[in-house]
C-alpha cells in the first residue's frame, strides 16, 4: 500500500494525547492516517477512533490503512470545526488531534494546485465540494483586497506591488496555473532568499482563504474543548506562525483564571479557568525527523488538558 503522507512529529503527539486500551480519539485533520494509526494501535483491543477530513482523496486512503481496525473506526467527510455535530451522540473523548498542514499527497498532486513546484491549476481546495478557487479569487478580487489578502494571510512584504502586477497581467490573460502565477510573483520580487520560493508567501495567502483555515481553526479549537472529557487532551499542530498564535493564545487564554484588562481592582470578566498547559513553549520536530522529512522542519506541537 502506497503511503498518502509521512505523519509529521508522530512519537510527540502519541505521547502527549497519552493513549491506553479502552480511550476514544478524534482525528480532526486524518489526512492518510499515520497519526489515527498509532493511537488505534496504543488504544487496543476496544479503544475508538473518530477521523474527519474534507478531502474526500485523503478518507479513501485513511480508510484503506484503518481498514484491519474495523469498527473500532468511523470516518467522516467533515470539517473539524464540526466535531461536535459528529460527536453528539458520545458523551465525550479522551482527546483531539488537530494537523494543521497540507499533506504531501496534496502538495504532489499537480492537478490540487497547491504548488508552484509543478504546474496545475489554481484550485487549492482541499474539500472539493467548495465552489470558489484559487484562480476565482484571482479574476474576482479587486485591487484592494487582493493586497489584503496577501498581507493579512501571507504576511507578504510586497504585497502592494504584487496586487497591482496581478491586476495589471489579468487584463491580458486570466491567471489559472500555479506556474503562471509563480512566474508573475518571481518577475516581480526577483529570486530573494534561497531558502524561501519568492511565491511561497501568496500560495499560503491563497490557501488559507480559499479554506477559510483561520475561521475554522477558531471554531474548531473552541468545539474540541467542548467534546473532550474532563482530563482529556488537544494536541494541534501547526505550520506557520498565523496557525501557532491562534492556537497559543487560545491555549493560553483558557488556562488563565482572569482575562480582564490590568488594574480593575476585581475581576469582572468571570473567566473560569478550562485548559492546563501541558508545555508551556511548543515542541518542535528532532533534527533527525526533519532530515528524514524536511517539510516538518516548521511544525511545532502545543497541547493542553481540559480541567
Amino acid at each position: 500500500m502506497t503511503r498518502y503522507h509521512t505523519p509529521v512529529m508522530l512519537d510527540p503527539c502519541v505521547e502527549a494525547l497519552q493513549p491506553a486500551p479502552g480511550r476514544i480519539f478524534l482525528d480532526g485533520t486524518i489526512g492518510g492516517g499515520g497519526h489515527a494509526e498509532a493511537l488505534l494501535e496504543r488504544t487496543g483491543p476496544d479503544g475508538k477512533l473518530i477521523g474527519l477530513d474534507v478531502d474526500d482523496e485523503a478518507l479513501a486512503a485513511a480508510a484503506e490503512r484503518l481498514a484491519r481496525f474495523g469498527e473500532r473506526v468511523r470516518l467522516v467527510q467533515a470539517n473539524f470545526s464540526e466535531m461536535r455535530t459528529v460527536c453528539e451522540n458520545l458523551s465525550g473523548v479522551d482527546g483531539v488531534l488537530l494537523d494543521l498542514g497540507v499533506s504531501s499527497r496534496q502538495f504532489d498532486a499537480a492537478e490540487r494546485g497547491f504548488s508552484f513546484q509543478q504546474d496545475g491549476p489554481l484550485d487549492m481546495r482541499m474539500d472539493r465540494r467548495l465552489e470558489r478557487t484559487a484562480a476565482d479569487i484571482l479574476r474576482e478580487a479587486s485591487y484592494e483586497e487582493l493586497m489584503r489578502i496577501f498581507r493579512v494571510y501571507g504576511e507578504e512584504p510586497a504585497s502592494k506591488r504584487l496586487a497591482a502586477a496581478i491586476v495589471q497581467s489579468r487584463e491580458k490573460q486570466p491567471i489559472t496555473r500555479t506556474r503562471q502565477l509563480a512566474e508573475l510573483i518571481e518577475r516581480v520580487k526577483g529570486r530573494g532568499r534561497r531558502n524561501l520560493h519568492p511565491a511561497t508567501l501568496v500560495f499560503q495567502a491563497l490557501r488559507i482563504v480559499v479554506n477559510d483555515e483561520l475561521a475554522q481553526l477558531n471554531c474548531g479549537l473552541e468545539a474540541a474543548l467542548d467534546v473532550c472529557k474532563p482530563g482529556g487532551r488537544v494536541a494541534v499542530i501547526a505550520f506557520h506562525s498565523l496557525e501557532d498564535r491562534i492556537v497559543k493564545d487560545f491555549m493560553r487564554r483558557k488556562s488563565a483564571e482572569c482575562v480582564c484588562p490590568p488594574g480593575l481592582p476585581v475581576c469582572r470578566c468571570g473567566q473560569r479557568r478550562q485548559l492546563r498547559l501541558v508545555s508551556r513553549k511548543p515542541i518542535w520536530p528532532a533534527a533527525d525527523e526533519v532530515a528524514r522529512n524536511p517539510r516538518a522542519r516548521s511544525a511545532r506541537l502545543r497541547v493542553a488538558e481540559k480541567l
